[in-house]
């Protein structure tokens, strides 16, 4: 009788705690951070100093920052990093390109700033410097950074789908997990949303603020989503006018080695026997296709990585991009991109689709094929659709979650490419191999029974509605 009076006790106690928690949840609406007036405003100290690749890696380095309208000059001074304090003394010192942007008159940004740009030069490859930014009296701290080298060597580099959302709260926990996890990460990649909406400003101070001094550290490999692309003002918004970020072109200093329209969002660099590809996949696809074919015909590198917002192949209901397959994939195809690296659902799915047209004899789902990503590193989530990939008869999904911030850890050693995604508390949740198998397709180990169980709606937190956060 007591046994059974125990076991009824728990059931209830139980119960109790699993009302208590659903009601917390459903009561909890999660509202935007406040923040005080002109919180997001430069001064004349530098801000949102950030390190960006537009010229070869190995040789070369961008830097860019903010500054209030008043500091009419910028410079940066680079040395060679030593243990000693007082390396600065062999420094050599950049002017660096000043460019106001006047952005008072455009809808939520509203405010006016001097961006500073340089690019260090005739650096020595994989070779580890320091450097400053200001205005010859006020100063950033010293950053570090390592030069990309000559020769293929291993190396990693990390990346994120949508922040989008709750940026400072939420997605700095992730972005600061992820450089844990991977301290010797060469870059981050940046797969579109980093912002909810493309011209405010108080979000791209968050997104600086929640990276803080990662971002003059780890260089940045940003491509636009659909959330970069906003009205100006209330007038465009009802003629359906958008604009990409008015901020984009003055922060990021990026390679203009793409289609004349679409500079800076439209670009390759080669690092260290990899090819990464930035497409913008809200403008212009068709007219992306010919300088793609190019960019992938006369790619001396092993790997190819190729990055851009909208997913190829969608788990989210009612997000298809038939358009942006029907364009892209031939090219993937026929090329044999290795990885492809999206955001946009707000859900991670990873799986694999072979060529159209099989003309390597033995090929089979697993084997000689592009391996598709899509991932959110933010706090929007979304559901997946109940088809998945089903309703694609030449892909196949191999991982999925829900309701979960994700980063990747992608590591490229020789013929070796090794894929890991982690939850924004640390946890392995999808892991793989590519194994480069030349005139045979690369090899796809699959390593799924080695992570945590899939998540979803189901078996997480629970919230009032389940298709976002």
């Amino acid at each position: 009788m007591n046994f059974i009076i125990k076991i009824f006790y728990s059931v209830v106690v139980n119960l109790l705690i699993f009302l208590s928690l659903l009601n917390a949840q459903t009561n909890n609406q999660h509202p935007d951070l406040v923040f005080p007036k002109n919180w997001s405003n430069p001064t004349i100290l530098p801000d949102h100093v950030i390190l960006t690749f537009s010229e070869d890696p190995s040789t070369t380095q961008s830097v860019t920052w903010r500054t209030n309208t008043s500091v009419k000059k910028g410079i940066a001074e680079i040395a060679l990093a030593d243990g000693a304090p007082r390396f600065w003394r062999n420094l050599i010192q950049y002017t660096a390109v000043t460019t106001l942007m006047n952005a008072d008159e455009i809808l939520t940004a509203n405010i006016s700033s001097n961006y500073h740009s340089a690019t260090f030069k005739n650096l020595i490859p994989d070779t580890l410097y320091a450097y400053r930014v200001g205005d010859g009296e006020h100063w950033s701290e010293w950053f570090q950074f390592r030069t990309a080298a000559k020769i293929a060597k291993p190396f990693s580099f990390l990346y994120v789908g949508d922040a989008q959302n709750y940026i400072l709260e939420l997605w700095s926990r992730l972005i600061r997990q992820g450089y844990k996890t991977a301290p010797e990460a060469r870059f981050i990649v940046h797969a579109g949303d980093l912002v909810n909406n493309a011209h405010h400003e108080i979000q791209w101070h968050e997104w600086f603020t929640a990276g803080g001094w990662l971002h003059g550290m780890l260089p940045s490999v940003p491509t636009p989503g659909n959330h970069e692309y906003r009205n100006y003002n209330t007038e465009e918004e009802s003629k359906n006018i958008s604009h990409l970020s008015y901020q984009w072109p003055y922060q990021f200093t990026l390679p203009q080695n793409g289609p004349d329209l679409l500079k800076e969002t439209v670009y390759f660099f080669d690092y260290q026997n990899t090819r990464i590809i930035s497409l913008n996949s809200n403008r212009l696809i068709k007219e992306q296709v010919p300088w793609l074919d190019s960019v992938l015909s006369n790619n001396p590198n092993k790997w190819t990585v190729i990055t851009f917002h909208h997913p190829v192949f969608s788990g989210a209901k009612g997000r298809d991009n038939k358009e942006l397959r029907n364009l892209w994939k031939p090219l993937f195809d026929k090329h044999s991109v290795d990885l492809v690296l999206t955001g946009h659902d707000h859900t991670y799915t990873r799986g694999q689709s072979p060529k159209a047209k099989n003309t390597i004899t033995g090929l089979n789902k697993k084997d000689g094929a592009t391996v598709y990503v899509v991932s959110v590193s933010g706090g929007k989530m979304y559901t997946l659709s109940e088809d998945l990939w089903n309703e694609y008869t030449d892909a196949k999904l191999d991982r999925k979650a829900e309701n979960t911030q994700l980063f990747q850890v992608i590591n490229i050693d020789g013929d070796k490419l090794k894929y890991e995604a982690y939850t924004a508390t640390g946890q392995l949740y999808d892991a793989f191999d590519l194994i480069k198998r030349y005139n045979k397709g690369n090899q796809l180990i699959d390593k799924v029974k080695q992570v945590i169980t899939e998540r979803s709606h189901t078996n997480t937190i629970i919230y009032e509605n389940s298709k976002k956060y």
